[in-house]
């Protein structure tokens, strides 16, 4: 009975760090979703451009898509990373109880949390990265006066009113 109490308090840990990782991952999913999403306009407004001869606008575009593409590489390392770290948890939490009975399993599942930690932080940081030229894309595109006769489809339909 004993073996079942420390079962569960192996567990524990690598549970609470499993939580959080998979939080995390869900928040880096809204901001990829958000980047893909403004990605896709971007592709659109420099197609829409082209059509229409406007080629300097379509060259802006260009622009805020080869920005848009460098923070979605950022954004899918850190989500690859953090996936790793998520299956290295629970597979520490596996080792961990296999290390109740045998000892080697214990070891591994040591080696393979700090692994896990280690793909977390190089995520996490990649994170830092993109957050901190999340702004980047949208001050070039305010003080880019290529964009001056694009409309985006929200202003088309407030000149309408």
């Amino acid at each position: 009975m004993n073996d079942i109490g420390r079962l569960f308090q192996a567990f524990v840990a690598p549970a609470i760090f499993f939580s959080a990782t998979a939080l995390f991952i869900l928040s880096i999913n809204v901001r990829l979703m958000g980047i893909v999403s403004r990605l896709r306009q971007y592709v659109h407004a420099r197609n829409e451009a082209v059509r229409n001869g406007q080629l300097v606008e379509a060259d802006a575009c260009t622009t805020q898509i080869e920005s848009m593409e460098q923070r979605a590489e950022m954004i899918r390392r850190t989500f690859l990373l953090s996936l790793i770290a998520l299956v290295g948890t629970l597979l520490s939490c596996l080792l961990l109880g296999l290390g109740l009975y045998w000892q080697p399993g214990a070891l591994a599942a040591a080696a393979v949390f700090v692994a896990a930690m280690i793909a977390l932080l190089a995520g996490v940081l990649f994170y830092i990265r993109e957050v901190t030229v999340a702004l980047t894309s949208v001050r070039q595109e305010a003080g880019d006066e290529r964009f001056a006769h694009l409309d985006s489809p929200e202003d088309r339909d407030h000149s309408l009113l």
